[in-house]
């Protein structure tokens, strides 16, 4: 089973390919470049932010369709903000529903996401059985994983966020756009996400990402058998 793991930035798609043997290889492909690990997924760092995440994990689903070796699963991984107190800093999260946290028009009433404005959506559900599956092996907590364009970085928008989404244990930047180009090409989609820092007031001194890049590290390093055993017409 092909798989395409995509990240924000090269520290976290590093952090993925340490938990595998061999050395990955750089494959250029129109508008991206993937690491391919011989053993493992193909990886890509696919930029920071919903849009640029979109677009890179579509150019790269393109091209593996065009070459007649589409992938079966796309994984939105990294690092992220966990609220307090479900996701405390260093905890992995494997998202059952990817959001977007803000994509919708604010009104007298209060905000209205984009599905309640008659298109749209805004939200993905990975496939249930994966989730179980990617919890059992990594201890990772299922719940809700939002995606935003602003990192939030005061309590009253951290407590605007849990009351909109009462799920919620994380924040990121890039799940809901892997997720929307994954749904184009028919592929499923999963997020897992180690957790680097409380959600609410920004103190850079209190984030942990090396922590959390090694607790990435080793979520990987246990969710090779379940990619491969995982079957996607379960989905």
């Amino acid at each position: 089973m092909r798989v395409l793991v995509a990240t924000a930035v090269p520290a976290e798609r590093d952090a993925v390919a340490r938990a595998f043997p061999a050395p990955a290889v750089e494959t250029p492909r129109p508008g991206v470049v993937l690491h391919r690990l011989p053993d493992g997924p193909d990886l890509l760092a696919a930029g920071v932010g919903p849009a640029l995440a979109a677009a890179s994990t579509a150019a790269a689903l393109t091209a593996a369709a065009l070459h007649h070796a589409p992938y079966a699963l796309v994984v939105s991984a990294g690092i992220g903000g966990g609220f307090a107190p479900g996701a405390p800093v260093g905890s992995l999260v494997v998202a059952d529903e990817i959001t977007a946290a803000d994509l919708g028009a604010e009104t007298a009433d209060g905000f209205l996401p984009v599905t309640d404005l008659g298109f749209g959506t805004v939200t993905h559900r990975p496939p249930a059985g994966l989730v179980t599956a990617v919890a059992d092996a990594t201890g990772a907590r299922p719940g809700s994983v939002l995606t935003g364009s602003t990192v939030t970085g005061t309590a009253e928008r951290a407590a605007l966020l849990r009351a909109r989404h009462p799920r919620a244990l994380a924040e990121a930047m890039e799940g809901f756009g892997v997720a929307e180009a994954a749904a184009a090409h028919g592929v499923p989609v999963l997020e897992l996400r180690a957790v680097s820092n409380p959600v609410g007031p920004r103190d850079r001194a209190a984030w942990r990402i090396g922590d959390a890049l090694a607790a990435l590290t080793d979520a990987f390093g246990k969710l090779a058998p379940v990619l491969t055993s995982w079957n996607p017409h379960d989905h």
